[in-house]
């Protein structure tokens, strides 16, 4: 293996917990990048498998913390606060790079003094390998700030895709460790606020999707997501903090409604779509009208 340079370019992050099932994979393929100047931070995050175990077999090749389990966001910040390089990447334990991952988003961020962040494309899989979707920002030459208002989940890839310069991290503000499986969000709009955003529109990321991963919880995520928004609106130009947030507000309320009819919550489901209602009459009144008459009629959705 290529020496790393002892003053690395990227810092890349990986939380860990309970995860001795799939970190090698995920370890494996930040070593496999064909771009060399790295290093790797795994903030092992309590866990109690055999995680710290399968960390340590790879000796100084990578950097390893041990902190108490305080969740993934936590466990992020702490590999951002010992970050060395200059830009940061982030790589969850369950899912892997293809090989030119890093050196494809490294050059576009030294070419693109205009871009603060970036991700690629993903291929998201099962966790027996069958390909489910392809994960892409379809809005290219929009605002970002906007499209994340908008579509929460628009920065393709999502965090194992994304590098960032650290100092708009600093900047910003690292993840916010109150709110559970939307921080990525949050922080993805906490940087379009200030910067630029690109993806490389090739899968240089596979994504797993498990039942139960953080962002099948609906009441946290739901909370998580409702906070985000209300905290974020100041960021908005102030012509946009009007009808063009309560209209993607209300597409928050009808996202639920669908997951918690889909749960069998009839009745969330319905007080949700009527809060979209009433702060979307316009906007998102027509969906609204007909979820309703889908719940009342207990139509599959």
């Amino acid at each position: 293996m290529t020496r790393m340079t002892d003053l690395p370019l990227v810092s890349v992050v990986m939380p860990a917990y309970n995860v001795d099932w799939c970190v090698r994979r995920a370890i494996d393929s930040v070593l496999a990048q064909s771009f060399r100047a790295w290093e790797l931070i795994v903030v092992n995050d309590g866990s109690t498998d055999g995680t710290k175990a399968a960390l340590s077999s790879y000796g100084k090749a990578i950097r390893v913390i041990d902190q108490e389990n305080r969740g993934m966001s936590a466990a992020r910040n702490a590999g951002i606060k010992a970050a060395r390089g200059a830009l940061v990447a982030f790589i969850d334990a369950d899912d892997y790079w293809l090989p030119d991952k890093l050196g494809r988003q490294v050059e576009l961020l030294q070419t693109r003094p205009d871009i603060g962040f970036c991700s690629t494309s993903a291929r998201i899989e099962n966790p027996g390998g069958e390909f489910l979707n392809l994960w892409q920002f379809r809005h290219n030459g929009t605002d970002v700030l906007q499209t994340l208002f908008a579509e929460n989940a628009a920065i393709a890839g999502g965090c194992s895709a994304v590098i960032a310069r650290k100092e708009l991290l600093d900047q910003v503000g690292l993840f916010d460790e109150r709110l559970r499986g939307f921080e990525d969000p949050d922080l993805w709009i906490r940087l379009a606020a200030v910067t630029g955003y690109a993806c490389i529109d090739e899968a240089l990321v596979v994504v797993m999707r498990r039942e139960n991963s953080v962002s099948r919880n609906l009441y946290e995520m739901r909370k998580a997501t409702l906070s985000s928004m209300s905290k974020n609106r100041p960021l908005l130009p102030a012509h946009l903090r009007g009808q063009f947030w309560r209209k993607c507000l209300a597409g928050v309320y009808t996202d639920y409604a669908k997951g918690a009819y889909r749960a069998g919550r009839v009745g969330a489901a319905i007080g949700d779509t009527l809060r979209a209602f009433v702060l979307s009459p316009v906007g998102r009144g027509r969906l609204c009208l007909g979820l309703l008459k889908d719940f009342l009629l207990r139509r599959p959705i």
